[in-house]
């Protein structure tokens, strides 16, 4: 479908009555960015426009000039779909198709398309399915313009047409109770399996970042997997999970969670909680950044914005939070080169290239010193009847020096985290008293 996409650029006042505008983002940018979203659902974007709005019209949002002009472009370019770039009220979204006899989506009715055509699994349809709904109940007169809208006879104030969509608003509202009680199973579910994770401690990292940030090729990179990583906003929607070993030999549970993006739809953030949980109970987060965006440090502030409305505040995030600065591939050499020296002297900041692999390696080592913490050196001398100690004490410790010994016994010397030292010495303890003698600390 040809599609042609409208962002509107709001003016506030400020105290001094000049004008400036509401937004953080560029209107270049978000105007790339909506021509993206409208790409990735395979749309034909003929063509995009900026439009000042110093009044915000409440019938329309824009004025009556600006939509003649948009009218006589849609014409010109046979374009039969108007993406708005910004929040619409059904009353807005109703007028602005009558004068462009045109279909006509705002922000959020896009990004609920992009999500439904994405998910792949049972949880991110349900999840998609109930933001749908939700964001379609205060719309349903829309659908129901053709029936009248007289007084009736014998007591009734209303004609047929609201009865047609108080009788869709209860289906409406029956389907969201329904998907909201298999949301709740979903939600139980993966609290079991967080439970069975802390029973095999082993810590969690999870990928936050803007959509189209280079999470996904940075995961597969990490791990090996085979994740759908595409230069498009929102390649990826359902969570990840996979198995990694860091450079000491210690295994983490890496996550790769949906993109976040500006202006995040409301009915998204509520529908979605039970995956960005993913988020909360994470040990570790990898913040990751798109460097080569001109446009990032505002992209930054949506993720840290999104992280705080979850429960993250900033004094939890210094603690376990790592920026990953991606794409410096894209950069030129002195920009690049300056950037490397910048991260190099932050504590929290790893610059990175997902594509061509450089700075991975920096990023795994500071992955590994930021769980490991404190480390106790241990030496440990392991019975026959505990041999079956040695997987777990591979996974979980680093292992500097192994002895097999002539009666069976197999003498290790390790380093290893103090909650995790207090696991073993658990463990051991669970034996005889001639296995509690032979660990030292």
């Amino acid at each position: 479908m040809r599609a042609t996409v409208v962002v509107p650029v709001l003016k506030s006042r400020s105290r001094g009555g000049q004008s400036e505008s509401a937004s953080t983002r560029t209107p270049e940018s978000r105007l790339e960015e909506a021509t993206g979203l409208a790409q990735a659902i395979d749309l034909d974007v003929v063509n995009g426009s900026i439009v000042p709005v110093n009044d915000p019209r409440p019938a329309t949002l824009l004025g009556t000039g600006k939509i003649g002009e948009i009218k006589a472009l849609l014409d010109e370019r046979d374009s039969g779909l108007v993406i708005v770039d910004h929040p619409l009220t059904p009353v807005q979204q109703r007028n602005l198709e009558k004068e462009w006899n045109a279909k006509v989506i705002d922000r959020t009715g896009l990004i609920l398309e992009i999500f439904g055509r994405r998910a792949s699994t049972k949880e991110g349809t349900l999840q998609v399915d109930l933001a749908h709904l939700n964001y379609q109940k205060g719309r349903l007169v829309r659908s129901w313009t053709h029936l009248e809208r007289q007084r009736g006879g014998g007591g009734f104030m209303g004609g047929p047409g609201e009865t047609q969509i108080e009788a869709d608003r209860r289906m409406l509202q029956d389907r969201i109770i329904k998907l909201e009680r298999e949301l709740e199973q979903v939600v139980r579910t993966r609290q079991l399996h967080r439970a069975k994770r802390r029973k095999v401690p082993h810590p969690i990292v999870a990928l936050v970042g803007y959509t189209n940030a280079g999470k996904s090729t940075l995961f597969n990179r990490i791990t090996g997997a085979g994740v759908l990583a595409e230069d498009m906003l929102f390649a990826t929607l359902d969570p990840t999970l996979r198995r990694m070993k860091l450079p000491h030999g210690r295994t983490v549970i890496l996550s790769d969670t949906v993109g976040f993006i500006s202006d995040l739809p409301t009915h998204l953030v509520a529908a979605f909680r039970a995956t960005l949980e993913e988020v909360l109970e994470a040990d570790l987060i990898l913040h990751v950044r798109d460097m080569s965006d001109a446009d990032n440090q505002a992209q930054s502030s949506d993720v840290m914005r999104i992280l705080n409305d979850l429960g993250i505040d900033e004094a939890e995030a210094e603690k376990r939070l790592i920026e990953v600065w991606n794409k410096i591939d894209r950069l030129e050499p002195e920009v690049h080169d300056t950037m490397v020296q910048k991260s190099a002297g932050a504590s929290n900041v790893v610059a990175v290239s997902a594509v061509s692999g450089e700075g991975v390696d920096t990023l795994m080592e500071e992955i590994s010193r930021r769980l490991s913490g404190v480390m106790t050196v241990a030496t440990i001398r392991l019975p026959v009847d505990k041999l079956a100690l040695l997987p777990w004490l591979y996974d979980h410790a680093i292992v500097d020096n192994r002895a097999d010994n002539e009666d069976g016994t197999i003498t290790l010397d390790l380093r290893l985290s103090e909650t995790e030292a207090t696991e073993l010495e658990r463990r051991i303890g669970n034996g005889p008293k001639s296995d509690k003698e032979d660990w030292e600390r």
